[in-house]
């Protein structure tokens, strides 16, 4: 039994999976999860886990070289934006691209971890990066 890190099995796993260039995408509850992507639901109540608590976490383990949020987040949720982008390693390029396109890009993601939060446009793609 693990006595610290991510207790999730199924995250765990992914997280260890993720290679150099693959996508990791951190959603909101209601995020369309398109076929074929491997689905990781936290969400078990609204609010819970919330999308910045699992960001925070996220980035513990794995190395990121870039994210890409929805250009909506900087108009719908503009302070709750700012606070996942603290969260994010210093120096770590942003893109915004319409949210349609993240949800395109979706499909080709590693896999998608729905949180239970219910603030607008709380998504990001993350690009995994190389660790040496």
């Amino acid at each position: 039994m693990l006595k610290t890190g991510i207790l999730h099995p199924q995250l765990a796993r992914v997280l260890a999976e993720i290679r150099h260039k693959d996508t990791l995408i951190i959603g909101d509850a209601g995020l369309p999860i398109p076929k074929g992507v491997e689905r990781i639901d936290l969400g078990w109540k609204e609010g819970s886990p919330g999308y910045l608590e699992v960001l925070e976490e996220i980035e513990k383990y794995l190395v990121i070289e870039g994210a890409i949020f929805a250009e909506e987040a900087l108009t719908v949720s503009p302070e709750f934006h700012k606070k996942a982008l603290k969260l994010l390693p210093k120096g770590v390029p942003i893109n915004y691209i319409p949210h349609e396109e993240l949800k395109e890009q979706s499909k080709k993601a590693k896999a998608i971890i729905l949180t239970g939060e219910f603030t607008g446009y709380t998504n990001v793609i993350l690009i995994a990066g190389c660790a040496y």
